[in-house]
């Protein structure tokens, strides 16, 4: 081989880098070692297969082993890295039962995160999920068929066949449990009314989708409400209890029991960084890889991307950890490239988000927790104004909530948050382009933005939303 570039893991940052570095580099070797069978695949796509609005399991892979392998990349499969060793410069392999040792010239840690479980005993049960992985997708949605009436292929040569056969036996579930009203639980909660399953979602906190603050949270509450989904807010899950047979039966939280044969987990997660910890690369305050502009860590030849490392905040300018599909896509093709003899950049972040919650989107970046804001240095002041998503008099306009956050001294814009029915989440991208420019408010406010009756009324709701904090400002 030729100074060969070795990523560990296939997903999205870590074929994105292959995909880059081969274009760039074709007299170099790269090889990506993936420890399961499914490679490159949109996770955050998952939800909208279990409900059924994406039909097909294989609809939601981005790079086929086919297709990888068309590109020149040397992608092994039910291969898991168990060792690196920064001295030697090599990378112990475990695959069919046995070991080998692989040089490298440059590394790739591209091993992402896993979902977290843990306090909550019991959600190893059976009928207890994480959405988690293609896998455990196909599993949730057969368990939610007819038996004999499995929407999942089980002829898909990646798919665990005997996971998905074991769920589709069962009875679909009467009642199901959320724990965590984040994304995953709203996109599920969504998922599973489409199934005319009874829907309880339990939130810790008071109100849903933390990292996209209150208003949001209040109006995504009440409309899940509208749909039918009972919240159990303040509530914390203490236990999923089994049956005799080892299948959830109950939730067991602060206010009581809640019976249920299905449950959903879904309180978060956290980098695998564990190949790493008898290595120098060094971790942030995070718990995930630490990494300089270009994505090297601080071990000369040895990168990290994806879910399993830091970057740089926009904001603040300081290491953060926002676990994100285009960050990780963005941050393995600059790597791909940079390894390839053309340094880049991986770029900023500014947790720029949005999740569909039914009828509603909801947007978000920056910073908008005023204690997080005012840790970093600033003197938060935040507005949330309500406007019309269209001119008034044309139809199919709804109420916009905008809630911009911004530096008191400077007026600089640190965040915003934005939900409605209407074409509300892509207006959060206008929010992400003036964060990333160091805007003030009194110049998002000046902004040109496009105006017609269909699409917006002269006064945008973002605007608005600006006009009025600036006055609060002044």
């Amino acid at each position: 081989m030729t100074d060969p570039f070795v990523v560990i893991g296939g997903d999205a940052a870590g074929l994105s880098a292959a995909s880059k570095f081969t274009r760039e580099a074709p007299d170099r070797d790269v090889i990506v070692f993936e420890k399961g069978e499914w490679v490159s695949y949109a996770h955050c796509g998952t939800p909208y297969y279990v409900k059924g609005t994406v039909e097909r399991l294989t609809d939601l892979l981005s790079l086929s082993p086919e297709k990888a392998s068309e590109r020149g990349i040397d992608l092994r499969r039910n291969h898991e890295v168990v060792g690196v060793d920064t001295d030697a410069e090599t990378v112990t392999v475990a695959h069919d039962g046995g070991t080998f040792s692989q040089p490298y010239s440059d590394l790739l840690v591209a091993t992402g995160a896993h979902a977290v479980t843990g306090p909550i005993p019991g959600a190893e049960l059976d009928g207890a999920f994480t959405m988690h992985g293609l896998d455990s997708a196909a599993a949730v949605r057969a368990a939610l068929s007819e038996p004999g009436d499995s929407a999942v292929d089980t002829s898909i040569e990646y798919v665990d066949t005997a996971l998905v056969e074991k769920y589709a036996d069962w009875e679909p579930p009467e009642r199901v449990a959320i724990v965590g009203g984040g994304y995953v639980g709203v996109e599920m909660a969504e998922a599973f009314r489409a199934h005319n399953v009874e829907t309880h979602l339990f939130q810790r906190s008071g109100h849903l989708l933390p990292p996209f603050g209150e208003a949001v949270g209040e109006r995504v509450a009440d409309h899940l409400r509208e749909q039918g989904v009972t919240l159990h807010l303040n509530t914390a899950v203490e236990e999923l209890v089994g049956d005799e047979g080892g299948r959830v039966a109950s939730v067991a939280h602060d206010g009581g029991i809640t019976d249920g044969d299905l449950a959903l987990v879904g309180i978060g997660i956290k980098p695998n960084t564990a190949i790493v910890e008898d290595t120098p690369v060094e971790l942030g305050a995070s718990g995930a890889i630490a990494v300089d502009e270009y994505g090297a860590t601080s071990v000369d030849g040895v990168y990290a991307a994806g879910d399993c490392a830091e970057d740089s905040h926009t904001v603040t300018g300081e290491p953060d950890w926002v676990p994100l599909g285009l960050t990780a896509n963005r941050a393995g093709r600059a790597i791909g490239q940079t390894v390839a003899g053309d340094p880049s950049p991986v770029g900023n972040i500014a947790g720029t988000a949005v999740v569909k919650a039914f009828d509603l989107e909801c947007g978000r970046v920056g910073l908008l927790d005023h204690e997080q804001a005012s840790a970093n240095g600033f003197d938060p002041v935040s507005k949330t104004v309500t406007a019309g998503s269209r001119s008034g008099y044309y139809p199919g306009g709804d109420d916009t909530d905008v809630t911009l956050v911004a530096d008191r001294e400077s007026g600089r814009l640190l965040g915003g948050a934005i939900v409605g029915e209407d074409r509300a989440a892509i207006r959060i991208d206008t929010l992400a382009t003036a964060i990333e420019g160091d805007m003030t408010i009194d110049e998002l406010e000046r902004l040109d933005l496009a105006y017609a009756p269909p699409f917006s009324p002269v006064w945008d709701p973002v605007l608005v939303a600006a006009k009025v904090l600036s006055g609060q400002l002044d």
